[in-house]
């Protein structure tokens, strides 16, 4: 049992501390960092029951398991959260700061997810893929998430922060509506399908998450956050 927690724990801790301590400029209260965590953990118990009473009353094709079942459900729970703890939150004062709640929330859900996962299954082998493709996945829709969290946050624009805060919904579902849609295809198409796709979007999650950062730099020395000069 210890070991299969270890196991479940040890990728979401990993990711989550790294984005975490890329914030060099004013890095977030652990406390809270903890705590969306650990209500991201908690999320795994609503969102089953949900998923379940669905399955059992709908007969849903791929697409539908996919996209709604798993992707909008999944990251509708999350972003509902972010929304309605942080996203007001006194501690919430620079763009970055989305991207780390975001992914906290999100790992903590992965980090659950994984562990009973591994308790049904286990296995050396199992753990890391695991942790390469649901966790990791989970923390990169999360960074991308949170980054568009980070700019509703700070858009001086109502239109812009609404249509950012349907985005920071929008593009998550979406990506993990294509992850599910990729798994649930036969061998041996979709690791093909799935190494490119997991290498865009970690290559997408750091570009977003080194551009919030330098906005969050220029806003810890005092510079104008300009919507217009925003090119992404």
């Amino acid at each position: 049992m210890l070991a299969t927690m270890g196991a479940a724990v040890a990728p979401g801790i990993a990711i989550l501390s790294y984005f975490y301590l890329k914030d060099k400029y004013e890095i977030e209260p652990l406390h809270m960092v903890v705590r969306m965590f650990i209500i991201g953990l908690l999320l795994v118990f609503p969102v089953m029951v949900v998923q379940f009473g669905i399955q059992e009353e709908l007969q849903l094709g791929a697409f539908a398991q996919s996209y709604v079942l798993s992707g909008f459900l999944e990251e509708f729970f999350k972003w509902f959260i972010i929304y309605y703890t942080v996203y007001q939150h006194v501690e919430f004062d620079e763009p970055y700061d989305g991207i780390v709640y975001a992914v906290a929330v999100s790992l903590g859900f992965a980090t659950l997810e994984n562990f009973f996962y591994l308790r049904e299954h286990g296995g050396a082998t199992a753990a890391f893929y695991r942790a390469l493709l649901p966790v990791s996945g989970h923390g990169l829709f999360g960074v991308l998430m949170g980054y568009y969290f980070g700019k509703a946050k700070f858009s001086a624009s109502r239109t812009r922060r609404r249509l950012y805060l349907v985005i920071s919904l929008a593009i998550p579902v979406i990506l993990h509506g294509t992850y599910d849609r990729i798994l649930l295809m036969q061998q041996p198409i979709w690791p093909w399908l799935m190494a490119p796709f997991m290498l865009v979007l970690w290559l997408l999650a750091l570009n977003l998450s080194r551009v919030a950062l330098n906005r969050s730099m220029a806003a810890a020395f005092g510079a104008h956050y300009e919507e217009e000069a925003e090119k992404i």
